[in-house]
């Protein structure tokens, strides 16, 4: 086989001698479809409902049940309910983005291969790299959240932390052995629950607002006219105002870092062309219900002066640091502390899952590049990448760190990485996109074709990448190997598709067998 039989050079494009053998496996594997069972590969046996609710229980975590509490103190309720808002429609113009790209080729590799394949394979490297690292952090920052968590019922601490660090570890590392039909099943049953709670929250702050407290009191919009509905932050006047607001879409920003993992279930998604698309979509509705609900919610039920409000940003992770809990303690409402905690640990072991599931396919996907060592494209007969999960786990001991006072301190300067991690992730997504248009446009392709068309572009991706590059700037490998940026006349937009038609072709086929479905399957479909 040629090097140009891959749409483009790989030697003139200056990709290493890895990628460019990688790339010529795969395509010996598009060309004679039975050397794929040969191949060591994932499985398909993801949902829709399940890639809905994994995008959902990514996403819906301790940065709005607990974060929005200091982006009330900060903001004020309207300023937080905008920050809330203006960042959740950034979010979806880069999930949007996403969507465009993993529908057209739901390839296994991830956001690093639509990054290597349409802009350059040394942001590809960098991406893979990045967003792996955010999750060798997250993943034990989660698992020592749920530790504290824990420690809200046990203050006397009968239990060494220690051992409830390494039993949460135990745990999730069973579910990812599992398989990812049996990780699918229980994380979308884990985020319904996540869902639940939720709703009952917010239920619970509008019943409240509205006289149903054991007060009778009709709260209403009180707190948006007195203390006001901007705070000021840092500064005093419209300068401290506008801080609030900053520091407001800092924090949401992290709130929302992990919707995008959608993307990195794009390879083990059954039907991805119709599944993905649909998943996209309902993230509109699940921001503007989930996160600006929320926030709304919360601005009418505490007030951003409440001296409660103030000692609960100032508590760890745990149901003491919820505006929740502090409005349940103003309408004197008792034992609701204890269900907002049960629920957070629910959150934060959910997140911990999750997370381990994306950084060892992160790390699986870098290896089917060539960009990490070959080991970590071994799967066991599940479509387990057991030792990309097994390096993902022995990061998880990084938890042990926060167990002493003086090492603590270290483990929070990796977290405090974390938001820059997954901002950079959203912008090279982004601006992966944009090369991708552009390289349609080049090659005389029309994005009505594609399976799905991303809302609002071009300028949609060009917004949501200069406005998270300045959220975030307010808060080698290219040189040693010479590479440089695809032009889009040589993007190659060809290998890998053909698979990928046939296997959409075959799933359809087969579902066409089973015969028309019922009313009630039809009403689980569209859940």
């Amino acid at each position: 086989m040629s090097k140009t039989d891959l749409g483009y050079d790989a030697e003139k494009l200056g990709v290493p001698p890895p990628l460019a053998k990688l790339s010529s496996s795969t395509s010996r594997v598009e060309e004679d479809p039975t050397l794929l069972e040969a191949e060591e590969t994932l499985h398909r046996g993801l949902k829709a409902r399940q890639i809905s609710m994994i995008a959902l229980g990514g996403a819906v975590g301790t940065g709005l049940i607990i974060g929005s509490g200091t982006a009330l103190r900060r903001g004020g309720p309207v300023g937080m309910l905008f920050g809330y808002s203006f960042v959740g429609f950034i979010c979806y113009l880069v999930m949007c983005a996403l969507g465009e790209m993993a529908a057209y080729l739901p390839h296994k590799k991830g956001f690093s291969g639509y990054a290597s394949r349409f802009v350059d394979p040394a942001l590809g490297f960098a991406l893979g790299w990045n967003y792996l690292f955010k999750y060798l952090i997250v993943t034990p920052n989660n698992l020592s959240a749920a530790g504290i968590v824990i420690r809200y019922w046990d203050k006397e601490a009968k239990v060494h932390i220690a051992a409830w660090m390494t039993i949460f570890i135990v745990i999730v590392l069973l579910i990812n052995l599992l398989g990812i039909r049996f990780f699918g099943e229980l994380e979308f049953w884990m985020s319904g629950i996540k869902v639940l709670a939720l709703i009952g929250l917010i239920l619970f702050g509008l019943i409240c607002d509205l006289g149903g407290n054991p007060h009778h009191d009709r709260v209403g919009f009180r707190y948006w006219h007195d203390p006001g509905p901007l705070s000021t932050y840092l500064k005093e006047g419209a300068l401290g105002r506008f801080l609030g607001v900053w520091s407001v879409m800092t924090n949401a920003l992290f709130a929302y870092m992990g919707t995008e993992l959608i993307g990195v279930t794009v390879g083990e998604a059954e039907n991805p062309r119709r599944n993905i698309p649909r998943a996209i979509r309902r993230t509109f509705w699940r921001i503007l219900i989930f996160y600006v609900g929320g926030v709304f919610v919360i601005g009418l039920i505490v007030s951003s002066k409440d001296q409660n409000l103030f000692t609960a940003t100032k508590a760890k992770t745990g149901a003491a640091a919820s505006p929740f809990v502090v409005a349940a303690k103003n309408f004197t409402i008792k034992g609701l502390d204890h269900v907002i905690n049960a629920a957070i640990l629910l959150f934060v072991l959910s997140a911990a899952n999750s997370d381990l599931y994306i950084g060892s396919r992160t790390l699986y996907a870098l290896a089917a590049e060539g960009k990490a060592p070959a080991i970590f494209r071994r799967v066991n007969r599940m479509g387990v990448p057991w030792p990309a999960l097994a390096f993902c786990t022995v990061f998880c001991c990084l938890v042990y760190l926060n167990v002493e006072a003086s090492s603590a301190q270290v483990f929070t300067y990796f977290v405090s990485l974390v938001t820059f991690f997954g901002a950079t992730t959203w912008m090279c997504i982004v601006y992966s996109h944009i090369r991708f248009m552009k390289a349609l446009e080049v090659q005389g392709i029309s994005r009505s074709t594609l399976p799905y068309r991303a809302p609002f572009q071009p300028f949609g991706s060009w917004f949501a990448l200069v406005i998270t590059a300045i959220i975030t700037f307010f808060k080698g490998y290219k040189l040693y190997y010479r590479t440089r940026v695809i032009p889009p006349a040589e993007v190659d937009l060809v290998s890998g598709k053909q698979q990928i038609d046939e296997e959409e072709e075959a799933y359809l086929e087969k579902e066409e067998a089973k015969g028309p479905r019922t009313t009630w399957q039809k009403i689980w479909d569209s859940l």
